[in-house]
C-alpha cells in the first residue's frame, strides 16, 4: 500500500517504521530537514521537505495515487487542511488525521465528506487516557485492553515468586478454576516468546499475558502474582489534556484524586472545571510538597507532563517517598530502557498506545482492534471472518485444524456477543471476531492472507 505520512514527530516515526517493517511504501512529510534525515538513514523510505498542508509539497510526495494519507503532524489545523486537499483535488481514498483539541471532537459531525473529509479521527491523548483508566481498575497489570466492545480483555501481569500458578504447569489452571472463562496465550521469558500449552511451567518473572472476560480478570491476577488491594487515592503530576481527561473519570468513579499543576493559570482552569478533583499548585518534584500532600499514603502516582525527565525525576522522587506505585509517560524509546531497570513500575509510551488505533485502518481484511505490545515487537489483533467454507480458508474449520503462522495464536472467538475461549474443536462461522495474538510482527501479512475473502465470495 502506498501511504503518506504527514508529520515526523514521535507518532510519525515510530508509524513509519512498524509499515517499513510490513513492506508498505511510505513517504513522510516534515518541515525539519534533520528529522527527515535521520529517518532516511535508518529507515527505507522516501522523505518530502515542506509543510504538510501545501498542495505542491503533496504533489511531490505522490498523493495523486496514495492509498492513504496519514496527518499526524502537532498542529490540528495543518491535518485538518491536508485531509481537506487530498479529498478535494487528488480524492485520496483513505484519510487519517491526529485531532488534539476537544473543541474539535466535540462535534463529531464536522468530519464527513460535506464538511472536513477526515474518515478516521485519531486523539493520542483520549486513547492514553482511557487506557490508563483501564490500568487502575485492575491493580498490578501491565497492560489492559478492551476486544469486542469490551466483552473480553487481554491483560499482561508479570508472575511473581509464591503466586499458585507460578512453578506449576498451565493444566493446573482450568481444574482449579473451570468456571472461569480464561486463556493464557503468551509467555515472554528472557524477552522470548513462548506459546504456551498444558505442560508449560510458569517461572517468577514471566511475563503472561491472557484472555479473560473482565469479571475473571481480578482471579486471574491473584493466580500469577500478590493481589493488590483496589486503588483508591491517586495523585497526578501534570494537568495537561492527559491529565485533566484522567482526573475527570477517575473523580465520576469515585476515586480520591490529586492533581498537581506548576502553572497557576492552568492550575485555576482545573479546579473549576473539575468537582471533587483537589487541585495543588506546585513544582511535582518539590519533596516539601509532597510530604505535605501525604505522598506515603498514595496508591497510584501518575506522572504526566510532556517532560520525560520530569516524569521519571518526580515518579523516582515519589516511589522514593513511599508511595505505593508509580507510573510515568515517557516518549523516548530510549528512555524506556532506562525506566525498566529503575524504581519507576509502569512506563507509557503514548505512540505505542496510539500507533495500535492507526495500524487498524492499515491492515488488509476486516480488522477491528489492533494493540501494539512490547515496544511494537508483538501484535494482538481482532479480526472478523468473513466469507463461507468455499471462499474463507478459516470458516467451517476447527481451530486445530488451521494451519496459524508461527508464533500465533487464537484466545478467544466472540459470536453474538458472546465469548468463547478457543479449543481445539471450535469451528468457526461467518462474522465472528476472533481475537488473536502474534508474538512476532513479522507473521502479520501471513494472518491478512489467512482471513482474506476468494473473489467467488460476491
Amino acid at each position: 500500500m502506498k501511504i503518506i505520512i504527514l508529520g515526523a514527530g514521535q507518532v510519525g516515526r515510530s508509524l513509519a517504521e512498524s509499515l517499513v517493517q510490513e513492506e508498505h511504501d511510505v513517504t513522510i512529510v516534515d518541515q525539519r530537514l534533520s528529522a527527515l534525515r535521520t529517518l532516511q538513514d535508518k529507515l527505507d523510505i522516501r522523505t518530502q521537505l515542506g509543510i504538510a498542508s501545501h498542495p505542491t509539497v503533496l504533489e511531490n510526495s505522490g498523493i495523486e495515487d496514495a492509498e492513504m494519507l496519514i496527518a499526524v503532524t502537532n498542529n490540528d489545523e495543518t491535518n485538518i487542511v491536508a485531509c481537506q486537499i487530498a479529498y478535494s483535488l487528488y480524492h485520496t481514498p483513505t484519510k487519517l488525521a491526529r485531532i488534539r483539541s476537544s473543541e474539535y471532537l466535540k462535534y463529531p459531525e464536522l468530519f464527513t465528506n460535506n464538511a472536513i473529509p477526515i474518515d478516521v479521527l485519531i486523539s493520542p491523548e483520549q486513547l492514553v487516557t482511557d487506557y490508563i483508566y483501564r490500568l487502575m481498575k485492575h491493580p498490578g497489570a501491565l497492560q489492559v485492553l478492551d476486544f469486542a466492545e469490551g466483552h473480553i480483555q487481554l491483560v499482561a501481569v508479570k508472575a511473581y515468586h509464591g503466586a499458585p500458578l507460578v512453578g506449576c504447569k498451565l493444566g493446573k489452571l482450568q481444574t482449579s478454576m473451570p468456571s472461569v472463562k480464561s486463556k493464557i496465550l503468551t509467555i515472554f521469558r528472557g524477552g522470548r516468546a513462548i506459546i504456551p500449552n498444558e505442560s508449560t511451567i510458569i517461572n517468577s518473572n514471566d511475563e503472561v499475558f491472557f484472555l479473560a472476560a473482565p469479571n475473571h480478570v481480578r482471579t486471574l491476577i491473584s493466580e500469577l502474582r500478590k493481589l493488590d488491594k483496589p486503588y483508591k487515592r491517586i495523585m497526578i503530576a501534570g494537568g495537561g489534556s492527559i491529565g485533566r481527561r484522567l482526573a475527570h473519570l477517575l473523580e465520576v468513579a469515585r476515586y480520591h484524586v490529586k492533581i498537581i499543576e506548576v502553572d497557576s493559570q492552568r492550575a485555576s482552569y482545573l479546579a473549576e472545571i473539575l468537582d471533587k478533583t483537589i487541585v495543588l499548585e506546585g513544582d511535582a518534584a518539590d519533596e516539601s510538597l509532597l510530604l505535605e500532600e501525604n505522598i506515603e499514603n498514595i496508591d497510584v502516582f501518575l506522572t504526566l507532563t510532556n517532560d520525560d525527565e520530569a516524569n521519571i525525576l518526580s515518579a523516582m522522587l515519589a516511589k522514593r517517598l513511599g508511595a505505593r506505585r508509580v507510573i510515568a509517560l515517557i516518549n523516548r524509546a530510549s528512555y524506556m530502557d532506562l525506566v525498566e531497570t529503575s524504581t519507576i513500575d509502569l512506563a507509557i509510551s503514548p505512540q505505542q498506545v496510539t500507533i495500535g488505533a492507526l495500524l487498524t485502518h492499515v491492515r488488509r481484511g476486516d480488522i477491528v482492534s489492533v494493540y501494539s505490545l512490547r515496544r511494537g515487537a508483538a501484535e494482538a489483533i481482532e479480526v472478523i471472518a468473513h466469507g463461507d467454507n468455499r471462499t474463507s480458508r478459516v470458516i467451517g474449520q476447527k481451530l486445530a485444524k488451521i494451519k496459524l503462522p508461527p508464533t500465533t495464536t487464537i484466545g478467544a472467538i466472540v459470536r453474538n456477543k458472546q465469548v468463547i475461549i478457543a479449543s481445539d474443536d471450535i469451528v468457526i462461522e461467518a462474522e465472528d471476531h476472533i481475537i488473536m495474538l502474534l508474538s512476532d510482527k513479522r507473521y502479520i501479512p501471513a494472518v491478512e492472507k489467512l482471513f482474506q475473502v476468494g473473489i467467488t465470495f460476491f
